[in-house]
């Protein structure tokens, strides 16, 4: 079985915003003394993680990353009929196993204006909390002020089976309310049958022993091109006119962005991943074939309604082997410029496997074997590449 497979992508996004900085603008990056766009590897993940494409596949096999677990557990303690006291202490210890608990403010010596205020607040804020169905409003600002601590101070990623014996832990308390649930931070697991825990990886920094290390990696999405931001400036009219002989323009604002050929990576380690998925090879194998699937067909989701800028991948290179993986992101160092009428992405096919060819006649083969998807030539599908990737 071959250790790694390595995606090289090629896709075309129109005007567009997939992923923006804290300013709003699209993200770059400089290579090769150019400004490229750039969509970050956490909103690639996060995109093809939470696709329905990947979420239908692997539906009963997927984590939930989280800083919120607690309040399932109050809720269950609360609907158990469990007084308020032991819900909270309960649904804190547990929640505290996979992170460390935030800390409550400090109501001491505060003036009673400032404590109906906090009251307030706490109020607003676990009311909204809808899935929960309870009736905060009846708990005291000394009450609500506990609930802080369900919190947990990192977002963590919590498998099927933890969340399972989680509530089995919580039933045991109900049954016994002095039972010690000491050693039960086994319940943090190494391995797993949640595919995105076992693909992306988990770092608990309170439990470090069960940090379960990524089997798959994922590059910053970067243009061959060098690009411009632009701006789009734009106007939303007042419709009830008759009210304003004036009526024009009620909003006037702008967005940016621009549209780029992006190359896109990802090495997938299938050993390390049946390895976390408890040598699932079945498993491990519908993962890869989900995520490979989203990775060619999914857009990420920033901007979409303004620019509808959804595309399919034009060409994918997909290799397997055991040899040291290796990115081609140097073809695009020297970025592709284009007099008229050239043609971007044939370009930069030609651009990519020469580079890959470079390497081989250097290094040696650096893979086994390889299946191209090349849209303008119509060769090659996506069910062949997916078999080829995982059977």
């Amino acid at each position: 079985m071959s250790r790694f497979i390595q995606l090289h992508l090629l896709t075309s996004y129109p005007p567009c915003n997939l992923n923006r900085d804290d300013q709003g603008r699209p993200k770059t990056a400089k290579m090769g003394g150019y400004d490229r766009l750039r969509v970050s590897s956490q909103c690639l993940k996060r995109t093809w993680r939470t696709s329905d494409l990947f979420q239908s596949s692997l539906n009963g096999n997927l984590g939930e990353r989280t800083k919120l677990f607690g309040i399932e557990l109050f809720r269950y303690f609360i609907e158990k009929e469990i007084k308020f006291k032991n819900a909270i202490d309960w649904s804190i210890k547990i929640a505290s196993i996979f992170g460390k608990p935030e800390s409550p403010t400090d109501l001491r010596n505060k003036k009673t204006a400032a404590k109906e205020k906090i009251h307030g607040k706490l109020l607003q804020k676990w009311s909204s909390r809808n899935s929960t169905k309870i009736d905060f409003t009846k708990y005291s600002l000394k009450q609500l002020n506990s609930l802080e601590a369900i919190e947990i101070s990192q977002l963590s990623f919590i498998s099927p089976e933890e969340k399972k014996a989680a509530f089995e832990l919580a039933d045991r308390l109900i049954e016994d309310s002095d039972y010690d649930f000491s050693a039960d931070v086994k319940l943090l697991r190494k391995d797993t049958q949640a595919v995105d825990i076992g693909l992306f990886g988990r770092m608990l920094a309170d439990a470090p022993d069960r940090n379960i290390e990524a089997a798959c990696q994922v590059a910053h999405a970067i243009s061959v091109h060098p690009i411009v931001i632009e701006d789009d400036y734009f106007t939303a009219v007042e419709e009830m006119s008759e009210y304003r002989a004036d009526a024009g323009a009620a909003h006037i604002g702008e967005t940016r962005f621009s549209s780029g050929l992006f190359y896109s990576y990802i090495c997938i380690n299938r050993e390390l991943l049946s390895q976390n998925l408890n040598s699932d090879t079945n498993l491990a194998n519908r993962a890869i074939r989900a995520l490979i699937e989203a990775a060619v067909k999914v857009a990420p989701q920033g901007k979409q309604n303004s620019f509808a800028s959804r595309a399919y991948a034009s060409y994918v290179l997909v290799e397997k082997g055991n040899q040291q993986p290796r990115s081609l992101s140097v073809a695009f160092l020297k970025p592709i410029k284009h007099p008229e009428n050239s043609d971007y992405i044939r370009d930069s096919i030609v651009a990519l496997k020469k580079q890959c060819e470079s390497f081989d006649n250097v290094y040696g083969a650096c893979a086994d074997e390889s299946y191209e998807l090349n849209v303008p030539d119509e060769k090659g599908n996506l069910v062949g590449l997916l078999n080829f990737v995982a059977g």
